[in-house]
């Protein structure tokens, strides 16, 4: 899932990840309010969501999807890269943080791919958990 309010990004990103992996099913939202309304009918193993969203923010509805499911990786995408951003998300259970200025998505690429070769293979998917690693 994709929880992304700029649609020239957020289509940027589907098209990267539809390029490296076209069986990919990708759910597209632009609210946080959306993304847990959508949760009821779509169960998404890894869900990508920016910082700054109209309404209830990420970070917010990070804190609620994890309340209820906390299977669901989610990975926080943001432009603003400080350790205040990153210390939030973890408080707020993201499994992951990654700034947007990455242009080259190998970083996204690897997260994806790890993630679904760990759940295949029925273990914990430990290469999201970026954020919990980090020194801050």
């Amino acid at each position: 899932m994709l929880v992304e309010d700029n649609i020239v990004f957020r289509n940027s990103i589907k098209d990267t990840l539809l390029s490296e992996y076209p069986s990919m099913e990708v759910l597209e939202v632009g609210s946080g309010e959306e993304a847990v309304k959508r949760l009821g009918a779509f169960s998404p193993d890894l869900v990508f969501m920016d910082i700054n969203l109209p309404g209830e923010n990420g970070l917010q509805t990070a804190k609620k999807i994890k309340q209820d499911r906390q299977d669901i990786a989610i990975v926080i995408l943001t432009s603003y890269d400080l350790p205040e951003y990153r210390e939030a998300a973890i408080r707020c259970g993201a499994d992951g943080f990654m700034p947007k200025q990455s242009s080259d998505w190998k970083e996204m690429m690897t997260m994806v791919k790890c993630h679904g070769e760990s759940k295949h293979h029925g273990r914990n998917p430990a290469c999201i958990r970026l954020a919990r690693e980090c020194e801050i």
